[in-house]
């Protein structure tokens, strides 16, 4: 029997016609990546950060997009900073030196954030706050510092912030994705069984890092994270339920790139929890 349309604006529960759920292992959590997944962070944030970190300690460099499209491969500020400059200098730098131009970036991402240079992406605010009210535990799982999330939530409404059970961020794992570490612990603090869980991610180090800790995952590709994904806009994420080009607005209907129609142009909580059922 072909499964029934999901329509968007149906209970998350998707009830079918004897009044039982969808699934018996209904969807309980969602957890989100932060840069390039809840916001563009990347390219509109934390490279300009970088870039007018580099000025202010007097540094000749300046990362375009593509080579910091190139340096994403580097999980991780500091570690990518630590990987440019051994590369470019000839020799690790001094861990002091990191941490300087690292505070000298956050100063500077927290203004462009301050500033609205970075926003959410369409989408977010409405699928978190309907996850929200549907009583799913939500938790942010990234390789961003701390600083940097909380930048980005004290920007936001505040009813998104108080959403997220809690944070895990970089400094929290010894190991950065694609490592699964961060999804691990993840996965402990919430108590759930993987298949209760839905991991939202962009980048195929979060989608790996997902994958490998036996966690589902969708993946909503990103303006860092296209370059990724090939001629056909999903190859390498062959591991993901499905993949988007984004969560979907009324003014800019989302396009599934692999996986099952979305109808209406929007995720939605049903949408997601036959998603999840489905695989």
């Amino acid at each position: 029997m072909a499964a029934r349309p999901i329509d968007p604006l149906a209970p998350w529960t998707d009830r079918g016609g004897g009044g039982e759920p969808a699934d018996h292992h209904p969807l309980q959590a969602l957890l989100w990546d932060v840069d390039g997944t809840l916001a563009e962070t990347e390219l509109d944030g934390h490279r300009l950060a970088f870039n007018r970190a580099f000025a202010e300690e007097g540094l000749p460099w300046r990362w375009e997009e593509a080579t910091y499209l190139e340096l994403l491969a580097v999980s991780g500020g500091r570690e990518r900073l630590r990987a440019f400059l051994s590369e470019r200098e000839g020799s690790p730098p001094d861990a002091d030196r990191i941490e300087r131009l690292q505070r000298c970036k956050q100063a500077h991402y927290n203004q462009l954030v301050r500033s609205g240079a970075v926003a959410l992406r369409e989408g977010v605010e409405r699928l978190i706050e309907a996850a929200a009210a549907a009583g799913l535990d939500q938790g942010i799982v990234t390789t961003s510092s701390r600083p940097a999330v909380e930048a980005l939530l004290a920007a936001a409404p505040a009813r998104l912030a108080q959403a997220f059970r809690f944070w895990i961020c970089g400094e929290d794992v010894a190991r950065k994705k694609p490592d699964p570490q961060a999804y691990q612990l993840a996965q402990q603090r919430l108590g759930l069984p993987a298949a209760r869980i839905l991991v939202i991610e962009d980048s195929r180090n979060g989608l790996a890092a997902a994958s490998a800790a036996g966690l589902p995952c969708l993946v909503t590709l990103s303006r860092s994270s296209r370059g990724e994904a090939g001629p056909d806009g999903c190859s390498g994420f062959e591991a993901a339920l499905a993949v988007l080009d984004g969560l979907g607005a009324a003014a800019r209907p989302l396009r599934v790139l692999r996986g099952p129609a979305c109808p209406g142009g929007l995720v939605s909580l049903a949408w997601l929890q036959q998603l999840r059922a489905g695989s």
